[in-house]
């Protein structure tokens, strides 16, 4: 039996942007693994409430999660410099981000230590004059997706640092061609809202990151990794 869907808690369903109203109707799902496909997700538990002109957004940590991008903190080492430099983040109530050492160690093997290093060198410019977030700028998008665990992360994902996905397009592609609406898949926190893949060139994301910027997914036990945005 189809189930109702219905906002979190302490979240709303609709949403107003530039002069539409939009719905934005979160699905729980199991707690997903390296054993899922996000597609076979998306057919399980999107498909079933699907309508036309709808779009799937799915949580870029449940992408990365079904890919083996979810590392075990006990797994990781990280060298000295991961240790420095992790001191001089700037720590948020909404998430570590690279503000522990495994995370920046994880972010100098995604990215490479000489980026990390000219992002950290043009963050603390940035400071001397009053501005943030450069770093993340020049460091890019794979640095600025890592997670690492806090007091409200889903298990087992309080003891991993979480990736940014592989492919976003062509994963939002496939889910595509499974449930038959289009698809992004975005990086949606309590501070900003982006989309990390598309599953057309038509697909507004400026827009949808608008539709979604104040995270209707959640930021903990909800087990809500997608969600159907509905235009109404």
């Amino acid at each position: 039996m189809e189930m109702k869907l219905s906002a979190n808690e302490g979240k709303e369903v609709t949403i107003a942007v530039s002069g539409n109203t939009y719905q934005r109707l979160p699905i729980r799902t199991h707690v997903i693994t390296e054993v899922d496909s996000i597609a076979d997700v998306a057919e399980l538990y999107a498909a079933p409430h699907l309508q036309e002109g709808d779009i799937l957004f799915i949580s870029e940590k449940a992408v990365a999660c079904s890919q083996k991008r979810a590392v075990p903190m006990k797994d990781i080492h990280p060298r000295p410099l991961a240790v420095i430099l992790s001191r001089f983040v700037y720590k948020t109530p909404y998430g570590i981000g690279l503000g522990i050492p495994e995370t920046m160690e994880m972010a100098l093997r995604e990215c490479g230590t000489p980026r990390i290093l000219f992002a950290a060198t043009v963050s603390a410019f940035g400071k001397l004059i009053g501005k943030r977030g450069w770093f993340y700028k020049i460091a890019g998008s794979k640095a600025e997706s890592i997670d690492g665990p806090t007091p409200y992360t889903l298990p087992p994902y309080n003891e991993c640092v979480v990736l940014s996905p592989e492919e976003p397009d062509r994963v939002a592609v496939d889910v595509l061609n499974r449930v038959g609406c289009n698809c992004v898949i975005v990086d949606v926190s309590d501070l900003s809202s982006k989309v990390l893949g598309a599953s057309d060139s038509s697909v507004d994301i400026s827009l949808i990151a608008k539709i979604l910027k104040d995270n209707p997914l959640g930021q903990s036990g909800q087990q809500t990794p997608m969600g159907i945005i509905r235009k109404i």
